[in-house]
């Protein structure tokens, strides 16, 4: 009964032997073996190893493929105008350089990603806090662009590259968001009016250049028509004086015509004498008599 007890004492040592002397490593990840106190650190890839048994030798295993690293919640950064911002990154990267990174972290790939995170947030913060808050909404691309240019450098010294960064959320904090936005509104407001208040001084200007134009256009459509009026005055004028010079019996009867038609048009009552000069051509069509104006012996009563 001992003995089998011893035996299998002795299987299970060397199995365990064994299993910590094996090492796999996948296609997906590379492995750094290391002597007690972290000497004599080496690559190895994928595949099937052995080294000495623990603590004569370790092994860290370190993913090579693209990993993504997301903060739990989003970080406050203030910004130039000191506006409070809780920003939501995304950090994408990959592992370039194993040896370097077992030198700088001593085999803890956790506080990797704790120096890479406060890496992350330090790039943030000056990018962020250079920028208003405007500025910020309207250039995020900048932002990130300037955030991943300064967190190369840094995550590089860990053996890390930096292959993408992205901000997945951009919010204001509730207590201060009711007034940037009415800050934001009243801006705009004030954009508007001045922008109205350019419209109407320019409408004006086009009303009081449109008038300017009428009045000219109408001044010289006066001067036009008075030119012509005085032309046709003076052809009319011309025009009776040689009808009176060659017929001035017949003149005077024209003459007459118009002043009845002048008189009886008005519709009011007119108190004269039936024999006076001024119905002469009522009485014969020659006037039975010449009078120079047969229209100034007429008188009109209301």
């Amino acid at each position: 009964m001992n003995r089998i007890i011893a035996l299998v004492i002795v299987v299970v040592a060397v199995l365990f032997l064994g299993s910590s002397t094996l090492l796999v490593v996948d296609q997906r990840h590379v492995a750094v073996v290391y002597s007690r106190g972290g000497k004599n650190p080496a690559i190895v890839g994928p595949g099937l190893h052995v080294k000495l048994p623990a603590p004569l030798q370790a092994a860290m295993v370190v993913d090579t493929r693209v990993r993504t690293l997301v903060p739990t919640d989003p970080d406050r950064y203030v910004t130039s105008d000191k506006s409070d911002l809780l920003v939501l990154p995304a950090l994408k990267y990959r592992v370039t350089d194993p040896l370097k990174l077992f030198n700088e972290t001593d085999g803890d790939q956790q506080s990797a990603n704790e120096r890479l995170a406060a890496q992350l947030r330090a790039a943030l913060g000056a990018a962020l806090g250079k920028r208003s808050l405007s500025d910020v909404i309207a250039n995020q691309g900048q932002v990130v662009q300037e955030a991943q240019a300064a967190a190369v450098g840094a995550a590089g010294a860990l053996g890390i590259e930096i292959v993408d960064l992205q901000l997945l959320r951009i919010d204001l904090p509730q207590a201060s968001a009711d007034a940037v936005y009415k800050r934001m509104a009243a801006a705009r407001e004030q954009v508007a009016s001045d922008v109205r208040a350019q419209s109407a001084a320019q409408a004006a200007e086009i009303k009081a250049d449109a008038e300017r134009q009428r009045q000219a256009v109408l001044a010289d459509a006066n001067a036009a028509a008075q030119a012509i009026k005085g032309e046709g005055d003076a052809k009319a004028a011309g025009i009776a004086a040689d009808a009176f010079g060659r017929d001035p019996g017949f003149y005077q009867f024209y003459e007459s015509l118009q002043a009845y038609r002048s008189v009886f048009k008005a519709g009011d009552v007119i108190v004269v004498d039936p024999d006076s000069e001024f119905f002469r051509f009522m009485r014969h069509p020659d006037g039975n008599a010449v009078s120079p104006n047969p229209a100034a012996s007429a008188s009109r009563k209301h």
